[in-house]
């Protein structure tokens, strides 16, 4: 999704796009480890409604989760994806952990979001990615293995590889992308 320009800041209305605009609009490489303090929030985020942020959204809570997990609020993220009992507030669950590092409840919230319907397009954005970066170790054949990529980002998050560290981050940015997309637009 990333680099191919297909994600589109302006298709989730005015307010989140001025949002995303504080920090890189929607294409930040998020670190894979959370920082103990996120970029500055915008105004407009703080005390957010998801249905008033996102009026028309298939899943507001989730969209919301997502947009304060993009700017390292994981105290914000965590409290509304654990009370949301969807597949899209455990996978936002679960990303939080993956990057908090915790990895094995990172597994356990990916369980429970058991196969979302985004998994194949995450997919094809990873092998867009490690396509760019033929020395990367990790693959991904047709199908998203959220497990696989938690064991990826552990291997590398040291830094010492930095190809690897930049693949794993362009991935993450791209399953950020392509799930904010699926929780922040009309359901059809």
């Amino acid at each position: 999704m990333s680099g191919a320009g297909l994600f589109e800041v302006s298709a989730y209305g005015a307010q989140v796009e001025a949002i995303l605009a504080e920090a890189e609009a929607g294409e930040r490489l998020m670190p894979l480890v959370m920082p103990q303090q996120g970029i500055p929030i915008p105004a407009a985020l703080r005390n957010a409604e998801p249905k008033v942020l996102f009026p028309s959204a298939r899943a507001p809570e989730a969209a919301l989760a997502g947009l304060l997990l993009y700017f390292d609020r994981s105290a914000e993220a965590h409290a509304i994806a654990q009370d949301l009992e969807t597949p899209e507030g455990s996978f936002w669950h679960a990303i939080l952990h993956r990057r908090e590092p915790d990895a094995g409840n990172s597994a356990y919230w990916f369980r429970k979001t058991g196969q979302h319907p985004v998994f194949p397009d995450i997919a094809r954005a990873a092998q867009q990615v490690i396509a760019r970066n033929p020395e990367v170790t990790f693959t991904t054949g047709n199908r998203w293995n959220p497990f696989s990529f938690i064991d990826f980002c552990e291997s590398v998050r040291d830094g010492s590889d930095t190809r690897s560290l930049r693949a794993a981050q362009e991935i993450q940015r791209a399953e950020w992308q392509i799930l904010f997309d699926f929780c922040a637009r009309a359901a059809g």
